[in-house]
């Protein structure tokens, strides 16, 4: 008989009323039904009767993996190959690949942990961003470990995804706890499950803006055509370069409803850099929403991507009801992460089936209980090197200090702004105060075709980016990998352009 305490050892949710063995070597092996064949897409295991497993097999390491139940798998299983323990970054100490130790008070230190051409002045770092070494080295290690082990999973003795929700909730800070945190591969994905899994009643709509990004417009449209809600948009600026916080908190005030059941707003427009005074709405909608019903109550929810990492706040100092970001981008994490930041799961319906014991006890017939943010985090195998390394980014981002980072990429921003505009060619479409941008930097180039100047720029050592909207701009990204002589070196760039 295998006690309470024995499955705590494990990690194991209970499931169902499944037979327990001890092998004769003492590893713990839970009976249950054959979970392999359907994960693999190769149809029902044998035994399946009216949907429901007659038939019960061991179920090893391998088909738990990604399930949320490996808690302690590892403390009770023989040794694997060690992965990394603790966060790298700190302080004085952790070699990066070249061997140099990293000190992350000194923004050369810091530039010198990403693998990035040192020929070129990096201002499109953002997209798909690169990986410092810490995080590199994470990943390689977990890799080389399921390269090596199929059934390979972290040692010690913690569960892999629980980690990653600690690390984050770390980050993310108070009131953050690792429960409000599900675990996505991008942006997307978590602005899918969120505008997919809402919980609107009747007669309820949704308000958006104009600005934000194919995932929230589409995520929203489709979310229309399932439900039938009105969903409708307001401009928040005509010309973003003399956006103010005043106009943009108005217009949400103004295209709000009775019935308003969903606020979707974009923290920083990757159209403009706008940034979007996400405190001030909330603080708007705490005041509409105390005359309301719970569950008639407006839901802040942020597109945070291109705030998240470059900027110090969390869901505390904005004040969101749910906050959704890849962490592969200003973050410069593992690629194929993400997170959603939830302050109200109840209000949030799965929609892919989750790995998580809620889940399976679904499956074997028991109610999961209220949605949460293991219920709404989707099963299936992932990279898990990828996800496993995404606490490494964290600890590098932390080491730095996010307040740091914030300074360094604002001021490197207001530097590149400036310059610009003072070319007499350069129309530039981001606000020149530093609390209505981050390091987003967008502009227009007169006789110039974006996608022309991106080519021109890259002939001189600059790498810039386009903006996928219509009209396209040249954006410019600072961050930690950008220094004050790559911003001087993109101006005069810039100035060569004819």
């Amino acid at each position: 008989m295998v006690t309470d305490e024995m499955n705590r050892c494990l990690g194991i949710v209970r499931v169902a009323d499944l037979a327990r063995e001890v092998t004769a070597a003492g590893a713990w092996r839970r009976r249950e039904p054959d979970r392999h064949r359907i994960m693999l897409g190769r149809g029902p295991p044998y035994g399946y009767e009216g949907g429901m497993p007659q038939n019960r097999r061991a179920l090893n390491r391998r088909a738990l993996l990604g399930t949320g139940l490996l808690a302690g798998v590892a403390a009770c299983t023989p040794a694997q190959p060690q992965a990394p323990s603790g966060p790298a970054p700190s302080g004085s100490a952790a070699p990066h690949a070249g061997g140099a130790a990293f000190d992350p008070q000194d923004w050369a230190s810091v530039r010198a942990q990403f693998a990035l051409d040192p020929a070129y002045a990096q201002f499109a770092a953002f997209v798909l961003a690169p990986a410092p070494a810490p995080v590199r080295e994470a990943v390689r290690t977990y890799r080389d470990g399921l390269d090596a082990d199929p059934e390979y999973v972290p040692p010690g003795g913690a569960e892999p995804d629980q980690t990653v929700r600690e690390a984050a909730a770390q980050y993310l800070g108070i009131p953050t706890r690792p429960g409000d945190i599900a675990l996505t591969d991008s942006t997307t994905m978590g602005l899918g499950l969120l505008y997919s899994g809402v919980r609107l009643r009747p007669g309820q709509d949704v308000l958006t803006t104009e600005h934000d990004f194919l995932a929230t417009h589409e995520g929203l449209r489709l979310l229309a055509e399932r439900t039938g809600a009105k969903v409708r948009r307001v401009r928040l600026y005509d010309d973003p370069a003399t956006a103010s916080a005043d106009r943009m908190v108005e217009a949400v005030r103004k295209g709000l409803g009775p019935r308003t059941r969903v606020v979707a707003l974009t923290w920083v427009h990757s159209s403009t850099g706008v940034r979007v005074p996400v405190r001030a709405v909330a603080d708007l909608l705490a005041e509409v929403n105390r005359g309301r019903d719970e569950h008639d109550r407006a839901l802040l929810c942020v597109d945070g991507v291109h705030g998240f990492g470059a900027l110090a706040d969390g869901p505390g100092e904005l004040g969101c009801d749910f906050l959704v970001s890849g962490t592969h981008k200003w973050l410069f994490g593992p690629r194929g992460t993400g997170i959603v930041w939830g302050g109200d799961w109840k209000a949030i319906s799965p929609v892919i089936p989750s790995f998580s014991g809620a889940a399976f006890d679904a499956w074997q017939g028991r109610a999961p209980g209220p949605s949460t943010a293991e219920l709404v985090t989707p099963g299936g195998f992932k990279a898990f090197e990828h996800r496993w390394a995404l606490p490494r980014a964290f600890a590098f981002m932390s080491a730095i200090g996010k307040d740091r980072v914030q300074r360094r990429t604002q001021e490197l921003a207001t530097r590149l702004k400036a310059g610009l505009r003072e070319l007499p060619s350069v129309t530039l479409a981001t606000p020149v105060a530093a609390e209505l941008s981050a390091g987003l930097v967008c502009c227009s180039v007169s006789g110039m075709e974006p996608f022309e100047a991106v080519r021109r720029l890259h002939e001189q050592k600059v790498v810039a980016s386009v903006t996928p909207y219509n009209p396209p701009l040249l954006r410019f990204g600072t961050s930690i990998v950008t220094t004050p002589e790559q911003v001087d070196q993109a101006i005069r760039a810039v100035a060569a352009l004819r």
